[in-house]
């Protein structure tokens, strides 16, 4: 097991009701921000709950924050908030608009350009340098309610960048499962893939005798691959929907990559697509991934096997026979989630989009990724080319 640290200083409420809290949580005389983004929040009721809760806070409400939220939007709250003195931020929303507020709360005291903390992929540790945020949680997906991570999309350049720090932690995270209910279908479906992609991510490395993460990572897997169908065609199920926000929490708050190498790439070539083409990030995610696992496939091809093994119970005469039955089992379960998993499947004029994801990586240095550092440009180009 790898050496490691464990910081996660959120405090996440859960279950129903949970939102009238936000009158012990949000600090007083303070003016606050309420960032969210397309408006949902007016029709599914959220928006009413947390006014209710903060009766007497002077609030200025923002609006519009995008899916995979734009640097130029963000930078209009930040200008309001230098303004109007705004000291704390109310995140109610999805991943995005979650995302968006790290982003907000980082650039407010920036000394600089505040594009470097994207192009730099800066860390930003310093908490009296943010503007500290807390977050009503909607739509289950990235969990960004429990890390301390984000990713930005700067329209003028069409890259899509992530960034963090442990400064950015949210101060509190509102997790009713009762908000699914209202949310699309496709929304679901993604949000159940991007959770379960991103335990691959920190799971399908290779083993390092990490024993209890592979098997937290592996029960996330398997409930996510149980749940995954019936949330989508059932959100009022409460049993379903709880289990369904506390995996996609769980996926991403730090406790499963601690000990263990993790790869990321699938994430860093799936940006691309959603930045060149505007494919939701999980259907980049189900694009990417299973072509990712046949071209590293010597080299992952032992922990394919045992996620194969333990996740979806497969049987096989060797390791490379496991480990392929679990590459096609991964993309049995996408197409269940409603998953195209060609890229001719999601956009047209694809033909060349290898060549400007190689080009643009190179540019940025980006010449080793992956758990091994073996996921080199050309890597990428078979990778990519494989997905058409």
């Amino acid at each position: 097991m790898l050496n490691f640290e464990l910081y996660n200083p959120t405090n996440y409420v859960f279950g129903k009701g949970q939102t009238s809290k936000l009158t012990d949580l949000v600090p007083k005389n303070t003016k606050i921000l309420l960032a969210y983004g397309g408006g949902s929040i007016f029709k599914n009721g959220v928006y009413d709950q947390v006014k209710a809760a903060l009766p007497t806070s002077e609030i200025i409400e923002f609006g519009g924050i995008e899916p995979n939220p734009r640097y130029e939007t963000l930078m209009k709250a930040v200008a309001i908030i230098r303004k109007e003195n705004i000291g704390f931020i109310l995140a109610v929303g999805g991943g995005s608009v979650i995302d968006g507020v790290k982003f907000i709360s980082a650039a407010v005291k920036f000394d600089g350009n505040p594009m470097d903390i994207l192009h730099k992929r800066l860390l930003i540790k310093d908490v009296t340098q943010v503007i500290p945020f807390g977050t009503v949680l909607t739509l289950p997906a990235t969990g960004s309610e429990m890390n301390s991570g984000a990713v930005i999309t700067i329209d003028q350049t069409q890259e899509k960048l992530s960034f963090g720090g442990s400064a950015l932690f949210p101060k509190f995270s509102i997790c009713d499962p009762t908000v699914i209910e209202s949310l699309p279908k496709r929304q679901i479906q993604n949000g159940i893939v991007d959770a379960f992609t991103h335990v691959m991510e920190q799971y399908l490395t290779y083993p390092t005798d990490a024993l209890l993460q592979d098997r937290i990572a592996e029960s996330i897997l398997q409930t996510l691959a149980e749940i995954g169908p019936g949330v989508a065609e059932n959100p009022t199920d409460y049993k379903l929907a709880s289990n369904y926000m506390w995996c996609a929490t769980m996926a991403l708050n730090g406790l499963i990559q601690k000990g263990v190498p993790t790869d990321w790439a699938t994430h860093m070539i799936g940006h691309e697509l959603t930045a060149l083409y505007e494919i939701d990030h999980a259907r980049t995610l189900a694009i990417i991934g299973p072509n990712l696992y046949r071209i590293m496939f010597e080299t992952k091809k032992e922990k394919l096997a045992q996620y194969g093994e333990r996740v979806f119970n497969i049987q096989g005469n060797s390791t490379e026979e496991k480990a392929e039955k679990a590459i096609e089992k991964t993309v049995d379960f996408f197409h269940k989630m409603g998953m195209l998993t060609k890229l001719s499947e999601n956009t047209t004029n694809y033909e060349n989009t290898a060549d400007f994801i190689v080009k643009r990586f190179k540019e940025r240095g980006w010449l080793a990724m992956g758990e091994k550092q073996n996921i080199t440009p050309e890597k990428v180009r078979e990778i990519v080319e494989l997905s058409y």
